[in-house]
């Protein structure tokens, strides 16, 4: 992938550029974080990715199709999104990309339609978009962009990969959150589950830092399972991601990125923190244990 013109979001874009190397670029994305410009700036991106039609790095950004997406004139670029306002992204939307869908592209390899600010969808817009990613078409790409995948059906986010984007600037590598959430993520294949129970309890007090912390487990557990599909994954930032590659199976790797993403979802309804530490342990130590 060629990333001129994109700012910020380094893990993110890696994470791309390994999955389009390894053949896995998944069907359905899901871009959430709250700024909104670069959340569309990466989905249109992608959008250019999927119409390009050089044999080299995409988006070339000189081709016929690269010239028409970026005048927003490509026809098998498709962008949606809702007015502004809640439930404001209605089900007819979804309807006639869901009739478009299954036509062959006009000239491009693949469709790209792009959802913007999917958290105005209704229920019935997302139960009509669920159907279409359950049996997705070939040669589509689907971006959903929001500011937290929360905010969707959990139907809906099981059908799609989610990228989350950074805030601004990237946070600092050695934080008192990304430490910890390295502890954890080694504790998870650890011989002894007490390293484990002594990590995950240092989230009980302190809200904050365990935000931090599932926030960044969520990047190790998905960089974990984007591993597994590519060796030139191996900066020495990632370590605790290829650990967990080399010892465990993709399919257990992707339960315990469902773990630290209900995790996610509990702390955005303010679980109580003395739980939330106890059932994170439980989880993760008991998807290991049962191989």
């Amino acid at each position: 992938m060629r990333f001129e013109g994109i700012s910020g979001n380094g893990r993110v874009c890696r994470q791309l550029e390994l999955l389009e190397q390894s053949g896995r670029m998944p069907h359905a994305l899901i871009l959430e974080g709250a700024d909104e410009p670069a959340r569309e700036e990466l989905a249109r991106f992608l959008a250019r990715w999927a119409v390009c039609v050089s044999s080299e790095e995409k988006p070339c950004g000189t081709c016929p199709a690269c010239r028409k997406a970026r005048s927003g004139s490509h026809p098998d670029i498709y962008v949606a999104q809702g007015a502004n306002g809640p439930k404001s992204f209605h089900v007819d939307v979804i309807r006639t990309i869901r009739a478009d869908a299954y036509i062959r592209p006009n000239e491009a390899p693949r469709k790209a339609y792009l959802l913007l600010g999917a958290d105005a969808m209704t229920a019935q817009a997302q139960n009509a978009l669920l159907k279409l990613l359950e049996e997705p078409p070939g040669q589509v790409l689907f971006v959903i962009t929001c500011a937290s995948a929360a905010n969707l059906l959990e139907t809906v986010r099981s059908r799609a990969q989610t990228f989350t984007l950074e805030d601004g600037e990237e946070e600092p590598e050695e934080t008192p959150a990304a430490d910890l959430a390295k502890k954890i993520a080694s504790a998870v294949i650890a011989p002894r589950e007490y390293e484990l129970l002594c990590q995950t309890g240092k989230l009980a007090k302190d809200k904050e830092l365990a935000r931090g912390v599932v926030g960044r487990l969520l990047q190790i557990f998905r960089d974990a399972c984007i591993c597994g599909f590519s060796d030139a994954y191996s900066s020495a930032e990632e370590k605790e991601a290829l650990l967990l590659a080399q010892r465990l199976p993709r399919a257990r790797l992707l339960e315990l990125l469902a773990v630290a993403e209900q995790a996610k979802d509990r702390m955005d309804q303010n679980a109580n923190q003395n739980l939330l530490a106890t059932w994170l342990c439980a989880r993760l130590r008991s998807d290991l244990h049962e191989q």
